[in-house]
């Protein structure tokens, strides 16, 4: 690791820096952006601009370009983003041992998750969270995103992993996944042994669609999507799992918006094949949420601890891997 160039008054002496200015940094180089940091640390988007703002100040120079949609690191926020990383892998260590310490927990705790969460990150994270609170009792519910929103606001004693398109006012959330969407058709379609598809060759196509897509509920992105770029063909099949979806589209059906994480394997394998635009044609964000005033038990507390502290210590864009 490279070393910050020593001056008369160290930018990185520690009595003079705030550990939570360099953590703050960290989320806005692994998110791209101040907005999208703002989100994943449940801060406010002038907040965040200040941190970065008091950060640079502290160490005595600009940490990253964000003008015109450029978004790059100069070779001073390189070394400090390093830097932080490494101070937050200590800081989960440190976090690590003090669980170890904490009075046992157990319990039941229910958990309401929507279809295909998919993560490799978020499988490691169970398994350690198991091996530290063996006696915690998972009950898991496979639901609908809207389903499980309703269900925590009505108070039921429960986390969600969840679709939750905009903030609810009753409710708790933390970034979890964010879901690309890209446009497919199946091995079974007229399009799928064209080499060159236009745009314009889609538009009055047929569609096959999340029952959750249509303007207002979770998936309403992608309805805003299709008005836009003015597709008009007839939807011919609808389902709440992207499994049936998926079959559909295999099927020749139709068309469809899917995630592209989820869809990978599918390409690779000759079921599917994506279409214009080259683009996402919308980006949703998976959270995991609880009612605000609802009293935690236990176990969920220790659950949505440990998750905090593994989304501090994983990247966003490695999470759905």
């Amino acid at each position: 690791m490279s070393t910050v160039r020593k001056t008369t008054h160290s930018p990185l002496a520690p009595e003079r820096m705030d550990w939570n200015l360099l953590r703050t940094f960290m989320f806005v180089v692994q998110e791209r952006g101040v907005s999208r940091a703002a989100t994943a640390l449940h801060l406010s988007q002038p907040a965040v601009s200040q941190a970065l703002k008091r950060l640079e100040q502290a160490v005595g120079g600009l940490l990253l370009y964000r003008r015109n949609g450029e978004f790059r690191l100069t070779g001073l926020g390189e070394e400090i983003y390093q830097l932080a990383r490494e101070m937050y892998g200590m800081v989960a260590r440190i976090d690590d041992a003090a669980a170890q310490e904490q009075d046992e927990v157990a319990g039941p705790l229910r958990l309401l998750l929507m279809s295909k969460i998919q993560s490799t990150a978020y499988d490691d994270f169970l398994c350690q969270f198991h091996r530290r609170y063996p006696k915690v009792e998972f009950h898991v519910d496979v639901m609908q995103s809207a389903a499980i929103l309703d269900a925590l606001a009505k108070r039921q004693p429960a986390l969600g992993l969840c679709l939750c398109r905009k903030e609810i006012e009753s409710l708790e959330r933390r970034l979890f996944l964010r879901h690309r969407y890209v446009l497919v058709c199946g091995r079974n379609h007229p399009l799928f042994s064209r080499r060159n598809v236009q745009l314009d060759e889609l538009r009055e196509q047929s569609f096959v669609c999340f029952a959750s897509d249509h303007l207002g509920n979770t998936l309403s992105p992608l309805t805003i999507f299709r008005d836009q770029a003015g597709f008009t063909g007839r939807i011919v099949g609808t389902s709440p799992y992207v499994e049936e979806i998926r079959r559909m589209v295999i099927a020749g059906m139709g068309l469809s918006c899917l995630p592209e994480h989820l869809i990978s394997q599918d390409v690779l394998a000759g079921d599917l094949k994506r279409l214009p635009p080259e683009t996402n044609i919308a980006e949703i964000d998976v959270f995991l949420a609880w009612h605000k005033e609802r009293k935690l038990s236990g176990a969920e507390q220790a659950f949505v601890t440990s998750f905090e502290r593994f989304l501090e210590r994983t990247p966003l864009e490695t999470r759905a891997l």
